[in-house]
């Protein structure tokens, strides 16, 4: 086709193989999309197109990525918000019949579907690195350094040390966005490990939180690593969630202060707090 269809926040060019995402770099755009760039995604890497009604007079074009196909939606695994969801173009209202023009034109392109064996859209390129509540994560496209901060990690990871992660040591990466609580990235052995260790006492996890971890940062480091670890053939295990060891009184004092920092940002509710305050206490 050819052709380009610009929208908020993004502009779509639409070739005979593939659509090429242009993010804008604007200070309304989410970061997200400002620190992903430029996105070619090959038209095997889609499995449907839709156009819906959007907020406020505007149509949303949306692309369907196919499961695999694409490693920073594998490492988000849904829990994007709507307004962050890197495959959504939003459009004036009164271009939605050109925008249904473009979108009758790509489903009769379309040929694959189901999960793809390997991913189709490029991740993110190292080097990568972001600053996490307990730690500096980093990411040379070979392996995976966690440096602990003095301010933030438990004991256990400063009785562990510093981490060092060869890729060809891990089976996958396990991401909770820091927009929920108690937010995480981990890194997953090649064998599972029978039992998973909270996010904070893992010296194979780092932790987000308030300003720390965001999404456009740790999203596409996760994302990165992933394809890293699929590149070399090996799967992604399952964490197994197991009840929380008891804990050293310090870190449940750092941790009720971290929650507190989160109650007073508003981040948190008051039910919330308490809740999980009490859940910390009863740990001792």
């Amino acid at each position: 086709m050819g052709d380009v269809l610009a929208g908020f926040h993004a502009a779509w060019e639409f070739d005979s193989d593939s659509v090429l995402i242009r993010y804008e770099r604007g200070i309304r755009t989410p970061k997200l999309f400002q620190a992903l760039g430029e996105r070619r995604v090959p038209l095997e890497a889609i499995a449907g197109v839709t156009l819906t009604p959007g907020r406020r007079g505007t149509v949303v074009l949306r692309v369907e990525p196919r499961p695999g196909a694409d490693p920073v939606m594998e490492a988000a695994a849904g829990q994007l918000k709507e307004g962050g969801d890197p495959y959504r173009l939003v459009l004036p209202a009164e271009r939605e019949a050109l925008a249904e023009y473009y979108a009758d034109e790509l489903r009769g392109l379309l040929t694959g579907s189901g999960r793809t064996e390997r991913h189709l859209v490029a991740a993110p390129e190292a080097p990568l690195q972001f600053k996490a509540y307990d730690g500096k994560a980093s990411f040379d496209g070979t392996s995976v350094s966690f440096r602990w901060s003095w301010t933030g990690a438990s004991s256990a990871k400063w009785k562990a040390g510093d981490q060092s992660f060869p890729v060809a040591d891990l089976g996958g990466v396990e991401w909770r966005s820091p927009e929920a609580f108690e937010g995480y990235l981990r890194l997953l052995p090649r064998d599972a490990a029978p039992v998973a260790p909270q996010a904070d006492q893992d010296p194979a996890s780092v932790v987000f939180g308030l300003g720390y971890g965001p999404v456009h940062e740790s999203l596409p480091f996760a994302a990165a690593v992933l394809a890293a670890v699929r590149e070399r053939g090996a799967g992604a295990p399952v964490p197994v969630p197991v009840p929380a060891p008891r804990r050293d009184p310090a870190d449940i004092a750092e941790r009720i202060r971290h929650l507190g920092e989160l109650h007073q940002a508003g981040l948190v509710t008051d039910e919330e707090f308490s809740s999980k305050k009490a859940e910390l206490l009863a740990q001792l």
